[in-house]
C-alpha cells in the first residue's frame, strides 16, 4: 500500500480546538465535520493509509506564540513517529528571534506563517524580519499563499519574498495561490526554492486543471496535504485519485517529496 505524508495539519489543544475550528469555519463559510483534536486527526488519516503528518498551528497575537509552540512541541512528543511539527512566529513581537530560538529549542522543524490570518503582507518589512531569521536558521517555512479577499499573501507578495530569500526552503500551501491557482501558477513556478502543497485546492479545480498545475511546478516539487480539520482525507484523497498521474509522480506527491523534505526515513 502506498504510505502517505499528510503535509499540512492544523492542531489544537483541547480546550479551545472547538472555538479555533469554529474560526477557521467562519473565516473561510465552510461547513467542517473534523474537530482540530489529535486523535481525530490520527483517525481521519487512517482512512487513507496516512504515516506521517505535518503538524503546526498560527499566532493571531505575539503573546500566543511561546504556549501555541509548546503544544505543538508537547504533541510531537507524544506521537515522535507519527508527528512533525512546525513553530510558528508572530511579525509584531518584540523578539523574533528569540520566539524562533525558543522553537528551535523546542525541537520543531520549521516555521508556518498564515499571512492572511495574521495580517501581514509577504513583500512588507515585517515579513522580511522574519525571513532573515528562517534563512539563517536553515529551516524550511510554510506559508499559507493567496486569496482573493485580501493582499497579504497574493502572487506578487510570494514573489517579492521566494526572490529575497532564494536560501529558504518555501513551501507555498494551497498550490501557492487559493483562489488564484492559475495567476499563482504562472508567476512562481520555476523557482529553485519553492514547494507547494495541494491542500484545499482539488475541490475547486478539474482533475485536468490540477495536472497542469502539478507539470507547472514539477512533481518533484509537490506534497499531498488536507488542510485538517478543513476537508477530510478520503474526500481529498478521492479528488487527488482522478488526476492521471504516473505511479512515480503519485509516489512522490504522496510521500517521497515531504518525506525528503522533513527529513523522515
Amino acid at each position: 500500500m502506498q504510505k502517505v505524508i499528510n503535509a499540512h495539519c492544523h492542531i489544537y489543544p483541547e480546550k479551545i480546538a472547538s472555538k479555533a475550528v469554529k474560526g477557521i469555519r467562519d473565516f473561510y463559510d465552510l461547513d467542517m465535520s473534523l474537530n482540530g483534536k489529535l486523535d481525530d486527526l490520527i483517525r481521519d488519516g487512517s482512512q487513507v493509509g496516512v504515516t506521517h503528518y505535518l503538524v503546526h498551528s498560527v499566532a493571531t497575537t505575539p503573546k500566543q506564540v511561546p504556549s501555541i509552540n509548546e503544544f505543538i512541541a508537547e504533541s510531537v512528543n507524544t506521537h515522535p513517529d507519527l508527528f512533525t511539527g512546525f513553530g510558528t512566529l508572530h511579525p509584531d513581537s518584540e523578539d523574533i528571534q528569540g520566539d524562533f530560538d525558543y522553537l528551535i529549542e523546542l525541537g520543531l522543524k520549521g516555521v508556518k506563517l498564515h499571512p492572511d490570518f495574521q495580517q501581514f503582507a509577504m513583500d512588507e518589512e515585517r515579513a522580511f524580519e522574519i525571513g532573515k531569521v528562517v534563512s539563517e536558521g536553515k529551516v524550511p517555512m510554510l506559508v499559507h499563499c493567496g486569496d482573493f479577499r485580501y493582499n497579504y499573501s497574493n502572487p506578487k507578495q510570494i514573489k517579492a519574498f521566494l526572490e529575497k530569500f532564494p536560501d529558504i526552503t518555501f513551501i507555498g500551501a494551497h498550490f501557492a495561490g487559493w483562489s488564484m491557482w492559475e495567476e499563482a501558477t504562472e508567476k512562481l513556478s520555476g523557482y529553485e526554492n519553492l514547494y507547494v502543497d495541494l491542500s484545499s485546492s482539488l475541490y475547486a479545480l478539474s482533475p485536468e486543471t490540477a495536472l497542469e498545475l502539478i507539470h507547472a511546478y514539477g512533481s518533484d516539487r509537490v506534497l499531498w496535504g488536507s488542510d485538517y480539520p478543513m476537508w477530510e482525507s478520503v474526500s481529498e484523497m478521492e479528488y487527488f485519485n482522478k488526476i492521471d498521474l504516473t505511479d512515480k509522480e503519485r509516489s512522490q506527491i504522496l510521500y517521497d517529496n515531504a518525506a525528503k523534505l522533513l527529513q523522515i526515513e
